[in-house]
């Protein structure tokens, strides 16, 4: 059974998580307290938690069933964690977040959704590639794919919705925009987000350490480079 407080609220997910929920919408402001609480939580070293993944409005807390102390109760003792974090992270200085320049390509060949984009959102596909390209944007999570960012910061007026047919293929390092959030496909996967362009970047190898090339709460700006400079930097 869920346990409400004022700032959220916690059930268990299955056996081996508590999950916390800030908020059911978006919200760009929930969403980075959310990610100054992970770095809370994990400073705090609990032992039988084994992970802690923020996602756009919730927090889940991972543990090990057999290391939780004899008649700890976790929803209870996650509850007393979380609230004990949540203030120390709301006086705590906020420290400056990772950044990661991406090169996108906006060429046509490679962004087969941009031109429907721009006749939906009524702007030149030069104007989409400009005000995508120009704005801030942060790591609101990862997921549901190894890797991958689902990213906010989106212009407001490029805010459109998935298409109504998903790809059963999409390539690996193709930029899609649905809804307020840009995504970067991390290896070939099926999808159904706007593909706007494509980057050169390893996104995901798991040969690489650490192998996901983006994090929750990393700040991100898209450049653009033209399709020269695409195969160029994917011969390197």
């Amino acid at each position: 059974m869920a346990v409400t407080r004022k700032d959220f609220s916690i059930f268990p997910l299955g056996d081996s998580a508590v999950l916390a929920e800030f908020g059911t919408r978006l919200d760009l402001d929930v969403n980075l307290r959310l990610q100054r609480l992970a770095e809370a939580v994990r400073a705090k070293r609990v032992p039988w938690i084994r992970d802690i993944v923020p996602a756009l409005g919730s927090l889940a807390l991972h543990f090990d069933p057999g290391s939780v102390p004899a008649g700890l109760d976790p929803v209870e003792a996650a509850e007393r964690l979380l609230k004990d974090s949540l203030r120390g992270a709301l006086r705590a200085p906020r420290g400056r977040s990772a950044s990661l320049e991406v090169p996108v390509c906006y060429d046509p060949e490679l962004a087969p959704d941009l031109a429907e984009v721009a006749e939906r959102v009524k702007l030149s596909v030069g104007e989409v590639v400009r005000r995508h390209a120009v704005a801030g944007h942060r790591v609101l999570m990862m997921g549901f794919a190894p890797g991958q960012p689902y990213i906010g910061g989106l212009d407001a007026t490029l805010v459109v919705p998935r298409r109504a047919t998903p790809r059963m293929r999409v390539p690996a390092g193709s930029i899609a925009i649905a809804n307020a959030q840009t995504a970067v496909y991390p290896f070939e996967i099926s999808g159904g987000w706007n593909v706007i362009g494509r980057t050169p970047l390893r996104v995901f190898d798991v040969e690489r350490e650490p192998a996901a090339l983006f994090t929750p709460g990393m700040n991100v700006r898209f450049v653009v480079i033209d399709r020269a400079e695409y195969e160029r930097r994917c011969r390197l």
